[in-house]
């Protein structure tokens, strides 16, 4: 890897490309130059504690280039996010005399203070001014815009609707703190006002430690609160633990409440069904709550050091995964049942099978449109899916997110009512919710707006051994066509009223038209889950006032 690394320079991070956010939505144009500059620092870092008579002149140019950069922030995150602040067509690019913070360059700070952490003799030989740089750069940048405005809005104080960008840049803010903060009045300050916040967004976060932007956001949300939890127990030599609290200790074992088996994930919300997750965090989180099962999901899961840099980068990660071993699987209890009352999450394993369903509103961090959804999985492979993820453009976060079809209710497994599809909005809501021993109930005439004309729709989700039963009662004001949709991994095949697809047969009422949409997967985030194309098939029946219907999924052959 340092190789390859060291074959490219550290590339231009232009002006234009950070102006692309705003000119034509991409992303990609400023995060491609400013990711590869921080990997190739930390990579290049990494050959040089391996190997002492390798120059360290990549480190150097690596953090001079960094420290010249005008924001740490990305492009897509250069607005605060509160009542009165500019919008983004009105701060196309960074104010450099009022420094933000944002995930990434919290993330920054972190990279930089390791990095020094690790070559601080090799780089004070060359001259103590880079190790001045950099913590010049982290308390202007870092430091004290975090102690002197209270205007961010993830720390709490402006907004309540927090998600992982609390945790997330808390941890790494700590970090810093930890490395550049030698005086003990000056560090317990920081730590005082740091977890404040941390408390605002355990306010924020449900009892029952579901996270609602799905399995994948627990790296940078229960897994960054485990980061801070760390942190705070060695700068305090152990005084201050939390690993008794059912609210932490809930939140810090959900990747195991949403793993599915064979890296496969619940992937409701913005997930993918394949996420990259932190084993070593979970293997650390698991010793550290005495859970068996947790630590060896979290063995299982470790992956590489390349995986760590792959992903944003995130160089602590990658240290802890060297320095923290893997020891031995333990005989750990197999998965079980889960129901999350406050997520509104069920999952019921029967026989190979698993029926993954949700409740819940649309209004949640990262929402889809997706009240009463569900995903069926068999021997451990997909078969009726949540499309899941794409990569992020300006869209993804702005008023036409919900033209994106992957986040709208008429790509889920739901019904349409006279062509109306759920709305967004926390109102549009989940009722009556019951768990039932076997699956979930639940009304969601409220997911959809008045115009769909829907006194009732109740959904009664049930997973036997062998089968699956999908059971609707729709009630209308209005006779209205409805229609069923079901997104399928495996191409289908229509036969009478039995769909044929992968492992399973799907019977349908024989007097619903059925129609079949290939979808091929042209987002390269999306296709690492689920190369290829998907399939979504359309059953519809033609106007009533109200429906019966009732849907059973089989193994195929049983």
């Amino acid at each position: 890897m340092a190789a390859q690394y060291a074959a490219e320079p550290y590339p231009m991070r232009k002006a234009t490309d950070f102006l692309a956010f705003v000119r034509t939505g991409s992303r990609a144009a400023d995060e491609g130059p400013y990711f590869f500059r921080r990997r190739k620092l930390c990579v290049s870092a990494l050959k040089c504690c391996l190997d002492q008579a390798a120059a360290a002149d990549d480190v150097i140019d690596g953090i001079w280039c960094i420290c010249e950069e005008s924001s740490w922030v990305i492009s897509a995150h250069n607005v605060n996010p509160i009542p009165g602040a500019p919008k983004a067509r009105d701060l196309p690019l960074p104010d450099v005399e009022k420094p933000y913070i944002d995930l990434f360059s919290a993330q920054t700070g972190m990279i930089l203070s390791l990095v020094h952490c690790l070559l601080k003799d090799r780089l004070n030989a060359v001259t103590p001014l880079i190790g001045q740089r950099i913590k010049s750069e982290i308390l202007r940048r870092i430091i004290a815009p975090f102690m002197e405005t209270d205007d961010f809005w993830w720390m709490g104080f402006r907004r309540k609707d927090l998600c992982n960008w609390t945790p997330w840049i808390v941890s790494n803010v700590m970090l810093c703190a930890c490395v550049w903060l030698r005086e003990k009045d000056a560090l317990a300050a920081l730590a005082d006002r740091a977890l404040r916040m941390l408390d605002r967004w355990l306010d924020a976060v449900p009892a029952d430690g579901g996270c609602d932007e799905g399995a994948g956001y627990w790296n940078m949300a229960g897994g960054a609160l485990l980061d801070c939890l760390e942190l705070l127990e060695q700068a305090t030599d152990g005084r201050m633990t939390f690993w008794q609290d059912e609210k932490i200790r809930n939140i810090l074992s959900f990747p195991m409440k949403a793993a599915l088996g064979g890296g496969w994930f619940v992937n409701f919300a913005d997930c993918d069904a394949r996420p990259f997750l932190s084993g070593e965090r979970m293997q650390y989180a698991g010793e550290k709550l005495g859970d068996p099962a947790l630590t060896s999901m979290g063995i299982r899961m470790r992956g590489t050091l390349s995986d760590q840099i792959r992903d944003v980068p995130h160089f602590s990660r990658l240290l802890k995964l060297l320095f923290h071993p893997s020891g031995q699987e333990a005989d750990a209890p197999q998965p079980q049942d889960v129901w999350l009352p406050d997520l509104q999450l069920r999952v019921v394993r029967r026989g190979g099978m698993v029926l993954c369903c949700k409740g819940g509103h649309n209004g949640e961090s990262h929402n889809h449109n997706d009240v009463g959804s569900f995903m069926l999985y068999v021997d451990g492979q997909p078969q009726i899916v949540d499309a899941g993820n794409m990569t992020y453009t300006a869209k993804t976060f702005s008023d036409a997110r919900y033209t994106l079809w992957n986040v709208r209710a008429a790509y889920h497994n739901l019904p349409l009512i006279g062509g109306n599809e759920q709305q967004p909005g926390k109102e549009h809501a989940a009722q009556q919710v019951r768990c039932l021993p076997d699956g979930l109930f639940l009304d969601m005439a409220k997911a959809y707006d008045a115009a769909a004309g829907i006194e009732s729709l109740q959904r009664s989700m049930e997973l036997a051994e062998s089968q699956f039963t999908l059971r609707d009662q729709i009630r209308l004001r209005r006779p209205a066509p409805a229609a069923w949709i079901w997104m399928l991994k495996n191409r289908p095949s229509a036969v009478g009223n039995t769909l044929h697809s992968g492992g399973i047969q799907i019977t349908f009422p024989q007097e619903l038209q059925c129609e079949i949409e290939e979808i091929p997967v042209t987002d390269s985030r999306m296709a690492r889950s689920f190369p290829g194309s998907l399939f979504r098939v359309k059953l519809t029946g033609a106007p009533a006032s109200s429906f019966e219907a009732l849907f059973a999924v089989r193994r195929k052959n049983t």
